[in-house]
């Protein structure tokens, strides 16, 4: 479960959710998740990033940016210096963030699976990566290598996750790989998958214990319901270009304005009416969402529990949007204004 506001902490033996929402430079007509800035992933375009908070490592290298990240910080360890600079692609957690540079895995945070110990095999070849509670993800030519908490098995990567994934996402204790093909692959506590998610899925976003799905224009979600997160709006049937989980809300994109619906406990599904139009890229967080506009400005709504809806100084191109748990952060040109 989350921590709520009169926790500091909360059992490592309850599950949390990672709500990892990935980032990579956002293409100018890239409006759709799973490339930069969107919470979920995307068949032939690889995920993307999460930082050291407020460092900065020069200018950026091509198809790259520099990340400033606000909100909880109560990672174990600070992001290593090989994170500063050039990094691709990467995914922040409740436990962890792992970082995508130069086609190697860098991880940083807690251990207590193991998981800050980045297998052989992801040290080179990698082109996408995500994290849940614990566990992380690296897809390497088209299989998904998987590495730390294994509570419910999800990291026992299905014969079906072994060759031929595209894209991967990770949630609190399940994954998602979604195959070329465009079927979904579930494992861990939640290996259900609808028909519907079974053939010509073009994105993936993984919630707290529910998963989502973009297909021809309209979404998919399936799992936990408790607050309505599964239960899709009319309006979000058709047109949608973009998606993103939360812990037990989701996001939508649609004609550059977003749906959201689930939890609304800390207002996180009242949409306010600056992210109505305009909007390119969406994140959603445990109970907060940031959407990114095309006029370089960022919309931030929902709970601010460790300041993660707080307005930050913001400076550069954004070239991107990612959440967290209680984090929140961009992809930018420049950290110096």
């Amino acid at each position: 479960m989350p921590r709520t506001p009169g926790h500091r902490r909360i059992s490592r033996r309850t599950a949390m959710v990672a709500a990892a929402a990935l980032v990579a430079p956002l293409g100018a007509d890239a409006v759709s998740a799973g490339a930069p800035g969107r919470a979920g992933a995307r068949r032939d375009e690889p995920a993307g990033s999460a930082a050291a908070p407020g460092a900065a490592a020069g200018d950026p290298t091509p198809g790259t940016g520099l990340v400033r990240l606000w909100g909880s910080q109560d990672f174990r360890t600070s992001p290593p210096p090989a994170t500063l600079g050039a990094v691709s692609a990467a995914a922040v957690g409740s436990l962890n963030g792992i970082a995508l540079k130069d086609g190697a895995a860098i991880v940083w945070g807690d251990n207590n699976f193991g998981q800050a110990e980045v297998p052989q095999a992801a040290t080179s070849g990698v082109g996408a990566v995500a994290t849940g509670w614990g566990h992380l993800l690296a897809l390497k030519n088209g299989q998904v290598l998987a590495w730390g908490n294994d509570w419910y098995g999800q990291t026992r990567v299905p014969d079906l996750a072994r060759s031929g994934v595209s894209a991967v996402a990770a949630s609190t204790l399940h994954s998602l790989a979604l195959t070329a093909g465009g079927r979904v692959v579930s494992w861990g506590n939640r290996d259900d998958v609808p028909a519907a998610a079974r053939a010509g899925v073009s994105t993936i976003a993984a919630g707290g214990d529910h998963s989502l799905a973009l297909k021809n224009g309209g979404v998919l979600a399936w799992g936990g319901n408790s607050v309505g997160q599964a239960t899709v709006p009319a309006a979000a049937a058709s047109g949608v270009t973009a998606i993103a989980a939360g812990y037990n809300h989701s996001l939508a994109l649609k004609n550059g304005g977003v749906l959201a619906w689930g939890s609304n406990v800390y207002k996180q599904s009242i949409v306010p009416a600056e992210a109505t139009s305009g909007v390119v890229a969406i994140a959603a967080g445990w109970y907060h969402n940031l959407a990114l506009k095309n006029d370089n400005t960022l919309v931030m709504w929902g709970s601010n529990m460790s300041g993660e809806t707080n307005k930050v100084k913001l400076c550069g191109t954004l070239l991107g949007v990612f959440a967290a748990e209680r984090r929140s952060g961009v992809l930018t040109t420049s950290l110096t204004c």
